[in-house]
């Protein structure tokens, strides 16, 4: 069952049908060549780890500039041609009771913002779409399990789609033809996960070989695919857009060809795109709507 599905996968990559939807979405979420920093957040979930991240990026950099400081300070005041006789004494109480002191209030401070982003991203909320990821050496199977129809995942350009894992023209041409550049080999798959704006995602995820991990950067999401496990991650986008990920969990050979594809879409726009999902994966037929005189 699973190989039906995935040379389903295999034919919408080129026939550019129901799996490739969506024309002229931006592309948000991609790494970006010699720049720094976090990708665009286009979620609650990345936007709290992005604010958790700087927060503690400037307690760590004030730790680092005091405890540098102090150690010049003392190797200057104190080297042995300032102090030729150095002091016999070994126990000073009130500096051991503030460094046991002073770094158990930076953790509690620390833990009191980082804690409830924890629990938010843990505590599943009621899902408006659930989407069961499969990883797979090497690609993803996705299933929208409230609608009876799955597909399956390839990095254009990958063997199992007639390409080498290298740039070449019959790539650079399929990916044209799926509506994305040069610039995103790699990166843009034959087919793509498809949501609705604003709606809340849940993906539940496993393996169906060895480990592999399902993350969007710019949903600030990232979750272990186990075989013989099945984890759960929730987002909501909150910008129509194309996001791209990458499997994070080092699977073998072909690892570093296994990205993802996420198109978030008007919900108009995925209307149509269930409709046609619906008849190209499950065999059901459109609904047809005859006007009345």
């Amino acid at each position: 069952m699973k190989r039906f599905f995935t040379l389903s996968g295999l034919v919408a990559g080129f026939a550019a049908t129901a799996a490739q939807a969506q024309e002229n979405l931006e592309i948000i979420g991609a790494p970006v060549d010699g720049k720094m920093g976090f990708q665009p957040a286009a979620t609650e979930l990345a936007r709290d780890l992005q604010w958790l991240d700087g927060m503690i990026l400037v307690i760590i950099t004030v730790i680092t500039l005091f405890v540098t400081g102090l150690i010049a300070w003392v190797a200057i005041r104190y080297n042995a041609k300032r102090n030729p006789d150095s002091a016999t004494f070994t126990h000073n109480t009130p500096v051991e009771v503030a460094w046991t002191v002073v770094p158990i209030v930076i953790l509690v401070f620390i833990g009191a913002f980082s804690l409830p982003v924890l629990f938010k991203q843990q505590e599943i909320p009621e899902a408006d779409i659930t989407i069961k990821v499969t990883g797979y050496q090497w690609y993803w199977d996705y299933e929208y399990v409230d609608e009876g129809f799955e597909f399956s995942s390839y990095m254009i350009g990958a063997p199992a789609t007639g390409g080498t894992n290298q740039k070449s023209p019959e790539v650079i041409a399929q990916l044209e033809e799926a509506g994305f550049s040069e610039a995103e080999f790699l990166l843009a798959t034959d087919t793509s996960v498809v949501i609705p704006v604003g709606k809340t995602i849940v993906m539940q995820v496993t393996g169906g070989d060895v480990i592999h991990a399902w993350t969007i950067p710019a949903f600030g999401v990232k979750q272990d695919a186990v075989p013989g496990r099945l984890a759960e991650l929730w987002f909501e986008a909150e910008q129509e857009g194309i996001y791209f990920g990458q499997c994070s969990e080092l699977c073998g050979l072909n690892h570093a060809y296994m990205p993802i594809t996420v198109k978030v879409v008007s919900e108009e726009a995925y209307a149509e795109w269930l409709e046609e999902a619906r008849e190209e994966y499950a065999g059901v037929p459109r609904t047809r709507v005859i006007a009345s005189n």
